[in-house]
């Protein structure tokens, strides 16, 4: 029986995949993973579908592996005198969605790691992956952190056409499903040694960080791989059926109170990140529009489509884009711990 309700399970996580990849929506398979375990969830609250532990561990090591494979040195080198003004910009990012979170959680029941790892602009995968290892209810933060991202997604076509540029459409990468036998002896060397090593180092959220360091260090010297995208895809699955299947209907209530402060609390930190946009094209040759792109807090996937079909400087946009999303994954743990412990002081 439970293997029937495994298989059900992997056909509605795929079908969803499948449909919101068509619609253009950023990390598919994860996001429709989270709708199935959820469906499910509700339907059948008696029914007992876990994921073991060490899956879950194992799938944050492979989504660390891939982060990790962001850093690019082409895209590092494409900010070129650049790099203290955007490096400033990514700070103030994760400076004013920490600050979006804290006003959320004084003004809500969510509690204070959950609301500002809720908040946190860049990184959702990663975001949703760690909010366990650091004590925030991931279902919350996942269901803020999937928000922020459809509200980014269908409003930044909307900007930019307003803005006067236009965005055509823009056909996908093309990348093979099954990668290369040097990506997975890669991703299967790097992501379990690292993952426990980074527990063995204490390492807040050592299972996604300590892949995602060694992966990205070893790109920047020069290693070429990726984690293969059949891989990825599971490992993304996993995590959101991990956090799927644990909704109830009262969290279920609950974000349905939580719908409106959310939203406000999105608004201030999307105007925020555009007044940050603002001052990145003041003090570099960038646009406005490339400026805004860059800084546009979420949907990285959705963005670079943006800006390729509509001409803009889309390597600049990418080294920014990836930037942020390294800085809000590497330092969103340590921000979490050391607000956590200043407001226990307090207390």
């Amino acid at each position: 029986m439970r293997a029937v309700r495994w298989v059900v399970l992997g056909a509605a996580t795929a079908a969803a995949a499948l449909a919101l990849s068509a619609a253009g929506f950023p990390s598919p398979t994860l996001f429709a993973a989270l709708l199935a375990g959820l469906g499910f969830a509700l339907a059948r609250p008696g029914a007992e579908v876990e994921l073991p532990r060490g899956t879950f561990v194992a799938a944050q090591a492979v989504v660390g592996v891939t982060l990790g494979a962001y850093l690019q040195s082409d895209a590092l080198r494409a900010l070129g005198e650049e790099w203290l003004p955007v490096a400033l910009v990514s700070a103030a990012t994760l400076a004013i969605s920490i600050g979006a979170g804290h006003v959320l959680a004084r003004r809500t029941a969510l509690d204070l790691p959950t609301a500002t790892l809720g908040m946190i602009a860049g990184g959702a995968s990663g975001i949703v992956t760690m909010a366990s290892d650091l004590g925030g209810d991931d279902r919350l933060v996942a269901f803020m952190q999937y928000l922020r991202v459809l509200v980014v997604v269908l409003l930044t076509p909307v900007v930019v056409a307003f803005l006067g540029v236009d965005t055509a459409a823009v056909a996908g990468s093309g990348e093979g499903a099954f990668g290369s036998a040097g990506d997975w002896l890669a991703t299967a060397a790097i992501a379990p040694a690292a993952a426990l090593a980074a527990r063995w180092l204490r390492v807040p959220a050592g299972a996604l960080l300590g892949p995602m360091l060694v992966a990205g260090a070893l790109i920047l010297a020069g290693v070429s791989f990726a984690v293969p995208p059949v891989l990825r895809e599971l490992a993304f699955a996993l995590i959101g059926l991990q956090v799927g299947l644990r909704f109830t209907l009262d969290t279920v209530r609950l974000l349905g109170r939580l719908a409106g402060p959310v939203l406000l609390a999105l608004a201030a930190l999307i105007a925020g990140s555009a007044g940050l946009a603002v001052l990145l094209a003041w003090v570099t040759p960038v646009s406005f529009a490339d400026a805004y792109l860059a800084t546009t807090p979420g949907g990285l996937y959705a963005v670079l489509a943006i800006a390729v079909g509509a001409g803009a400087n889309t390597t600049f946009i990418l080294a920014v884009q990836t930037l942020r999303l390294l800085v809000a994954v590497l330092l969103a743990p340590l921000a979490v711990r050391r607000i956590v412990r200043a407001g226990s002081r307090r207390a």
